[in-house]
């Protein structure tokens, strides 16, 4: 390795939890007079391009990071001065009293911003602390990514940057003491299955979003909406949201959970469901589309974290770990949390140069005790609570939306009773709650991947659709792959199709049932699709329409797809997203 790129430290990943890391450390080098070499690889065009989120976050961490965050001009769309949880029939909508939410769904004096907007800054203002440190050297690769993990032994070393399916050393490598992951997947699964981490599998939805700008006079500016119910009618977990930005700006979105019964989710027509809403028709009226995206969310939370958080030379972070808490609808300010605490452990071990995993054990530990750790144990039955009981969603939210398009929300839950087995919906009722409780402790639970909830043979229940929206507010999914401007270089082929005859397979199945396969009815963008060749309809893609989310690998049914993270800059430009 004596003529390779070596670092002391390698960021895969231009996330807001590596780019927490990055500012910590420098911070307490510079405090300290010591120095370091770390290299930071962005697998997008530029830092930021492929960042997606909501968001509304806590900013006490960002706060804390950032104490000059007004006078550095730090990119807040706006801050939350009203929150509202709203249950959503299919006309009408019903505002949950502020005092029958949990205080994690109250979102007053949280910051909404453009996640995409802040790791750029992040960059930015990390450039600026490096103008007086030469001892400090930070590398920013924009436009790399890695390929593959590089191992001594069961060592990490560092990655390949240059595709190399042979998987032998070559001169494109970077290696470092210390590699740390914040990545959604991309390579970090690739280090959990090797050192077969985690024992229950991650559960992941998938957020489609928007965002559009309103006209001359109209302003939602610090209003911030969540909701359940439609177009969500089908037992699927997940719900809406809505958030009021600066200059005339609105984000609308889904998130839905990919553990759902239904092969046929379709993500973006869900999110034009759900803006044929009446209330949502009369937000967006006169408004104009600037950008669309999706991403996936790690919400499996406690029972879904690695058993160790670092392996000899390398380290998980933020959505590699899995930190978001989806009962909170929190994840930014854990992340970034992940990146503090093990900046404070990479400091300690560049000091003795030990990279190892008992050196960098107390990582782990450090994240647990904090809010993070905290947090996600609170929650730690919140997923399974509303997985294990179907009826939840699939039976009684159904005939609460109905009294909710009546306006008398409140009849609804009665009639719940009234219209089921009222035995039933009672213990439903009271094994919800205990499994919302933090102080119940019934054990460690277990998950099982997201495509094996998949049933074939599913079938919707009737929803009836709002009458009288504005077509002009509607977008086909290859009108909204426009809005994700996706751009690939020529021979960019990122997604593997491991067997076609699994494929074809697949979708002779669903053809028989007359549905699409999963990953085309649940591709976000407009990417996979069935060919008729010489009279057999087989699997095809068009890799050029791809915004990199990787919905279709988690609901192959046959475990047949793996998405790669793209070479060259390649994929969509969620700036501003």
């Amino acid at each position: 390795m004596s003529d390779s790129i070596a670092y002391d430290i390698l960021l895969v990943g231009g996330s807001p939890s590596n780019l927490a890391l990055a500012h910590r450390l420098t911070d307490l080098a510079k405090q300290n007079n010591r120095g370091f070499t770390m290299a930071i690889l962005e697998k997008g065009k530029d830092f930021g391009a492929n960042i997606m989120s909501g968001a509304v976050t806590n900013p006490h961490i960002l706060k804390q990071l950032f104490p000059d965050y007004a006078e550095k001009n730090f990119p807040i769309e706006a801050e939350c001065t009203e929150s509202f949880f709203n249950i959503l029939g299919n006309q009408h909508k019903w505002t949950v009293p502020s005092a029958l939410l949990p205080s994690g769904l109250k979102k007053e004096g949280y910051w909404v911003i453009t996640l995409s907007h802040v790791v750029s800054w992040m960059v930015t203002r990390l450039q600026e602390k490096l103008s007086d440190s030469p001892d400090i050297v930070i590398d920013f690769f924009p436009g790399f990514s890695a390929h593959q993990i590089v191992y001594n032994g069961n060592t990490v070393v560092g990655v390949q940057v240059v595709e190399n399916p042979s998987g032998e050393p070559n001169e494109d490598n970077i290696y470092a003491g210390v590699t740390c992951f914040g990545d959604k997947g991309f390579l970090s699964r690739d280090l959990i299955d090797r050192f077969q981490l985690r024992k229950n599998p991650q559960l992941w939805s998938v957020g489609v979003k928007e965002v559009w700008e309103l006209p001359e006079g109209k302003s939602f500016e610090g209003k911030v909406w969540h909701t359940l119910g439609y177009p969500l009618v089908d037992g699927s977990f997940g719900g809406g949201f809505v958030y009021g930005m600066k200059n005339k700006k609105l984000i609308v979105g889904l998130v839905i959970s990919l553990d759902s019964p239904n092969p046929n989710i379709n993500p973006q027509q869900q999110l034009q469901d759900f803006k044929k809403h009446p209330w949502l028709q009369s937000m967006l009226a006169d408004g104009k589309l600037l950008k669309y995206g999706a991403a996936l969310l790690p919400e499996g939370g406690y029972f879904s974290l690695p058993e160790e958080f670092s392996v000899d030379g390398a380290m998980l972070l933020g959505d590699a770990l899995g930190v978001l808490d989806i009962a909170q609808l929190a994840g930014v300010d854990s992340s970034m949390a992940c990146g503090l605490h093990a900046a404070e452990v990479l400091y300690e071990a560049l000091q003795s140069q030990d990279f190892s995993a008992k050196a960098l054990s107390s990582y782990k530990a450090k994240v647990m005790e904090s809010f993070v750790g905290e947090r996600l144990y609170k929650a730690r039955y919140f997923r399974k609570g509303w997985q294990e009981n179907p009826r939840l969603l699939g039976n009684y939210l159904p005939r609460i939306l109905d009294e909710v398009d009546n306006e008398s929300p409140f009849m609804g839950f009665l009639a719940v009773g009234l219209t089921h087995n009222p035995v039933t919906a009672v213990k439903d009722a009271l094994r919800l709650k205990t499994m919302l409780s933090p102080t119940i402790d019934l054990g460690p639970i277990t998950y099982k991947p997201d495509h094996q909830h998949i049933n074939p043979y599913f079938k919707p229940k009737r929803q009836i659709e709002p009458g009288n929206f504005d077509q002009r507010t509607i977008f086909s999914r290859p009108d909204a792959v426009f809005y994700a401007d996706p751009q690939y270089h020529e021979g960019n082929a990122h997604i593997d199709e491991f067997n076609a005859e699994i494929c074809i397979k697949c979708i002779a199945k669903y053809d028989a049932l007359q549905k699409d396969t999963p990953c085309v009815s649940d591709c976000t963008a407009e990417v996979h699709r069935v060919d008729a060749l010489a009279g057999l309809r087989q699997h095809g893609m068009s890799l050029e329409n791809c915004i990199q989310c990787r919905t279709c690998e988690i609901v192959c049914p046959e475990e047949n797809l793996r998405v790669n993270a793209t070479a060259e800059g390649s994929g969509p430009d969620f700036m501003g997203l």
